[in-house]
């Protein structure tokens, strides 16, 4: 994509040199907008739980940004709310970023329903 600059001034009845009006030019770009067209449906989502109690719950993380230091501050949290809450933690299912994204990702609704997991927590970032 190229983007050119354009010059645009306003100089009224001023008398100015040639020089002069391109020091008082300022620019201005043509731009493209940078969103792209949906790529999937929209899907309606899961129904909500209506407790986290007795519930499994699954991290799943793309191993960017300090998941390793959120998660277990949200898993003891969890368990302080809400009685019998286990956790699956995200080494589980893998770095769901890097060479092998496309292929965890795809196998992540099957691991979750073999670890009988009721709610994901997802720590995966753009």
């Amino acid at each position: 994509m190229l983007i050119r600059p354009r010059f645009r001034a306003f100089f009224g009845s001023l008398c100015l040199s040639d020089s002069a009006k391109m020091a008082y030019m300022e620019p201005t770009f043509d731009v493209v907008w940078p969103k792209s067209p949906l790529g999937t449906q929209a899907r309606r989502p899961a129904p909500r739980l209506d407790t986290l109690h007795g519930k499994r719950i699954g991290f799943a993380w793309d191993y960017l940004f300090r998941g390793d230091e959120l998660f277990p501050v949200l898993a003891k949290e969890l368990r302080t709310r809400f009685d019998g809450v286990e956790i699956v933690n995200y080494d589980v299912f893998g770095n769901l970023h890097g060479p092998r994204e496309h292929e965890l990702v795809a196998q992540l609704p099957a691991g979750l329903a073999r670890h009988r997991v009721d709610a994901v927590v997802s720590g995966n970032g753009c």
